[in-house]
């Protein structure tokens, strides 16, 4: 995603005076066949009406969401959701949960860098540790592999798939989107497991949190719901600091027609004096 793209979309959004906010986060959808309309000002044709509109729904629902105070960046939560939208066009994700998993390795281990959102109703449900690999670095994860063997988180976007009960008991497969970045983690065994090592009191203990062989592990107090909650193809995003990554699913012009596929500007309203 363009960096300056969400920050020009908001302050643009701001100057359009967009009359479709408001503190539900489900009345920026608009009904299906219903045009999204707002007053547009000079230079409105900057950006699309959609992507203008797009750019609303973002930050109202991290606004509602009190995201920032749980301290997921914006622009991290603005990708994440722009893939959430590419990858529910394309890969028959599950209808019944709009729910959305953000991880950012971007932070330390000791931070608690694991979002879980419900994106329907604009609702944080889990703020958490979540450990990375081994080979990506220590309290920090600053290496990132898709090859087997290597113990290193990979990045990108992935579908939750089906539970299993392993050596760390009770776990989930995780299928990974982006070739070349996440794409052998099904091969790797990268799964979403507990692990000891995480939790405050190691955070506490040592500072930071253990590491995994590359599974996004999570607190053992906290897994069986995170599993329950997340499975069966739901969105699964980690986001670090690589500037070698790219996906497809990055299509901000795709995910803001997909939420608002009727905006358009209005004809301007004659004045009479």
């Amino acid at each position: 995603m363009n960096k300056n793209f969400f920050k020009k979309s908001v302050l643009l959004s701001v100057a359009l005076s967009v009359t479709i906010i408001s503190s539900d986060p489900k009345s920026m959808l608009p009904e299906f066949g219903q045009t999204a309309v707002f007053t547009p000002v000079k230079n409105s044709n900057t950006l699309s009406p959609s992507a203008v509109l797009y750019a609303s729904y973002l930050t109202n629902v991290y606004e509602t969401a009190n995201l920032y105070a749980a301290g997921l960046n914006l622009d991290v939560f603005a990708k994440a959701v722009t893939g959430y939208l590419n990858l529910k066009k394309y890969k028959n994700l599950n209808q019944d949960k709009s729910i959305l998993t953000i991880v950012d390795f971007n932070l330390a281990s000791s931070s608690k860098r694991m979002w879980i959102i419900d994106l329907q109703n604009a609702t944080l449900l889990f703020n958490t540790w979540v450990a990375h690999g081994q080979g990506s670095g220590d309290d920090m994860a600053n290496q990132f592999s898709n090859v087997d063997s290597s113990h290193q988180s990979s990045l990108g976007f992935y579908v939750t798939g089906e539970v299993y009960n392993g050596k760390h008991g009770r776990s989930l497969r995780l299928d990974g989107m982006d070739s070349g970045f996440n794409s052998n983690a099904r091969s790797r065994d990268i799964v979403v497991h507990a692990a000891g090592y995480v939790g405050q009191q190691i955070v506490s203990n040592t500072g930071r949190i253990g590491r995994s062989f590359g599974c996004p592990a999570v607190a053992p107090e906290l897994a069986p719901e995170i599993i329950s909650l997340i499975k069966d193809k739901t969105v699964f995003f980690i986001s670090g600091n690589d500037n070698r990554y790219a996906s497809k699913y990055l299509d901000q012009d795709f995910a803001a027609n997909s939420l608002f596929p009727n905006a358009d500007f209005p004809e301007p309203t004659p004045v009479i004096l």
